[in-house]
C-alpha cells in the first residue's frame, strides 16, 4: 500500500497543459528528438519539450507541501536543464475519505542540449525513488540543395 506521496507518470511530449486537474497532451510518449542542425556560424537550436507528471497522494499522507524536482540530465548524469515546486497536498473539498489524490502538472523546457546523445527527464518527490524516463537526442543535417538544371 502506497504510504507516501510519488511520481506516478512520466510523459515527454512536443506538448501539455494542465487545466483543472487534466492533461492535455500533444505529440506525447516520444522517445527519440530529431534537431536539426544549425548552418555553420550561427546560434544553437533551442528546443522545446512538454514534460507531463502526475502525482499520486495516499489518503493517509499528512497534508504537508513536499518539494518535486524535475531535471533533464545527461548520460553521464550532469544537470542540463531543471525546475522545482514544492507541492500542496491538502485534500481538496468533496475527496471522499480514503481515496487518494491526484495531482497533474504540466512543465515546458526550452533548452539547448549541448551535444546529441542519451538523456534523460528525472523526477524527484520527497523520499520516494525517483521516476527516469529515458531519451534520445538525434542531429538531422540539413537538407542539401539540389544542383541547378540550368
Amino acid at each position: 500500500m502506497l504510504e507516501s506521496p510519488e511520481v506516478e507518470t512520466l510523459i515527454l511530449a512536443n506538448h501539455v497543459e494542465a487545466v483543472n486537474g487534466l492533461l492535455y497532451i500533444s505529440g506525447g510518449g516520444w522517445t527519440d528528438h530529431w534537431r536539426p542542425q544549425p548552418p555553420v556560424g550561427s546560434a544553437p537550436i533551442l528546443s522545446h519539450l512538454g514534460v507531463a507528471v502526475t502525482v499520486v497522494v495516499p489518503a493517509s499522507a499528512p497534508p504537508v507541501p513536499q518539494q518535486l524536482s524535475v531535471t533533464v540530465e545527461d548520460d553521464q548524469g550532469r544537470q542540463v536543464a531543471g525546475m522545482q515546486t514544492q507541492l500542496n497536498q491538502a485534500r481538496p473539498p468533496g475527496l471522499p475519505p480514503g481515496q487518494a489524490q491526484r495531482i497533474a502538472l504540466a512543465l515546458t523546457f526550452n533548452l539547448v542540449f549541448p551535444m546529441a546523445g542519451e538523456y534523460r527527464i528525472v523526477a524527484r518527490l520527497g523520499i520516494s525513488s525517483p521516476r527516469e524516463l529515458p531519451f534520445r537526442v538525434h542531429d538531422v543535417a540539413p537538407e542539401l540543395s539540389a544542383p541547378s538544371l540550368n
